[in-house]
């Protein structure tokens, strides 16, 4: 199946977008900064991950070929890094892309996924 090159210009943009955050991104001084973590969830992460979710449920994308879900997932790890680093904790998993689509689908909740996802922040009570 030829994979459509609209999504695969989005999967690149997208990518490269992480990239480039991730590569000028200055952790916070005094962590937690609640408001940059949030920013980072619904400019990054969320739209990488809704991103996955249209594709593979709108049938864009029945298939992914390894380099480019490893692209789209390396992006959502990048995103999740530097949440996690706006609470001043060091992540450097690799975190599956479908489970993180399953979470924001269960959840409707971008900061919900990423907190089951990265353990940051840890949950009280």
């Amino acid at each position: 199946m030829q994979a459509d090159p609209d999504v695969l210009d989005r999967i690149d943009a997208l990518a490269q977008r992480a990239h480039s955050a991730r590569e000028s991104f200055d952790p916070p001084a005094d962590p937690p900064d609640e408001e940059r973590a949030m920013d980072l969830l619904r400019d990054g992460f969320g739209p990488t991950v809704s991103a996955f979710v249209e594709f593979r449920t709108g049938g864009r994308m029945e298939y992914f070929p390894p380099e480019t879900y490893d692209r789209l997932e390396g992006a959502a790890d990048d995103w999740l890094a530097m949440y996690a680093a706006c609470y001043g904790v060091e992540v450097e998993g690799e975190y599956q892309l479908r489970e993180a689509a399953e979470l924001l689908v269960d959840t409707h909740n971008v900061r919900d996924a990423a907190q089951i996802l990265t353990g940051v922040p840890e949950r009280r009570g």
